[in-house]
């Protein structure tokens, strides 16, 4: 049974899903920016970051099954579910470099200088900066179904970058993306969360309804963190390819066949950035969390064992 956590009055009277056992609180972030998180369990900390169109609640069945030993923190990142939405006034205020001191720092509001990390889908793009801008706080990183933004834009080409046209939609110029997502959300939201599922019936109709009410007011700063990764996070990327940085720690990749579908060798890409890899396939959707919870806390079970 899903619980509703109590409504924050500065954020709107609706009643945001979260998981079940855990506590839901108020975390800082940077620049003043407060995160929404859900923590519970005990033992080494993990923290697990979501993806898009989600929040916190996509970890619900995986953070059940690892807080029997350890603490698990899952957020909603900034401009997502019920943490501050701050306006892009400048391309660092979504960048993943800055998303990504966000999570180092409520990890250590809760204690925690050092702890693995999680993430999927635009969690992952964070999680991975994390990783090469705090190796010396990020034990262990696990990524789920992504290449690096830098690598993403380089694979899609041809017919083929047709599966990533949001990406392309959301790049451009402030304003008309922005208000052709507005006047459409649940039908643009709702249209990933329905084809990029393997079975979409693992999704119950009340946290999809959460997906699609979180994203429907989180519209422009949702395009302000994609529209980074067509800017600012590409720069950063390279920045660290030039430099020949590397991920220290152990990192584990999970992902559908995107390197048959595309055309390229994703185990390879990865192993240019992590030299102690796992690297796997699932057979399950984007939302493989949700979809095949005992595979994805496994394959976290045994990068934490590493």
């Amino acid at each position: 049974m899903l619980i509703p956590s109590s409504p924050d009055p500065r954020k709107g009277p609706f009643m945001t899903l979260t998981i079940p056992g855990f506590d839901h609180i108020s975390l800082p972030g940077t620049d003043g920016v407060e995160l929404a998180a859900a923590v519970g369990g005990s033992g080494s900390p993990v923290v697990l970051l979501h993806g898009f169109p989600q929040t916190h609640l996509m970890w619900r069945h995986v953070a059940e099954r690892l807080a029997d030993e350890h603490t698990v923190i899952c957020p909603d990142l900034r401009g997502y579910g019920a943490s501050d939405k701050p306006t892009a006034t400048d391309p660092h205020v979504y960048a993943k470099r800055t998303m990504a001191a966000d999570v180092v720092s409520l990890a250590a509001a809760l204690g925690h200088e050092r702890f693995a990390l999680v993430g999927h889908d635009r969690g992952a793009l964070v999680a991975f900066r994390a990783g090469l801008d705090h190796p010396e706080t990020i034990t262990h990183l696990g990524i789920l179904d992504i290449v690096p933004t830098l690598d993403m834009w380089n694979v899609l080409h041809g017919a083929s970058a047709a599966v990533g046209y949001h990406l392309f939609l959301m790049a451009q110029p402030p304003g008309l993306p922005e208000a052709m997502i507005a006047n459409s959300a649940d039908t643009f939201f709702g249209s990933f969360l329905d084809t990029w599922a393997n079975d979409p019936t693992t999704m119950p109709q009340e946290v999809r309804a959460e997906y699609l009410r979180a994203s429907a007011a989180a519209v422009t700063s949702i395009v302000a963190d994609y529209r980074a990764s067509a800017g600012i996070d590409v720069t950063h990327d390279q920045a660290d390819l030039d430099a020949g940085s590397q991920l220290a720690m152990p990192v584990t990749v999970v992902q559908q066949d995107w390197g048959a579908r595309l055309a390229y060798d994703a185990a390879g890409v990865w192993k240019a950035w992590a030299p102690d890899l796992d690297h796997r396939l699932t057979r399950a959707g984007h939302f493989m969390a949700e979809e095949a919870p005992d595979e994805i806390a496994a394959a976290i079970q045994d990068l934490l064992a590493r």
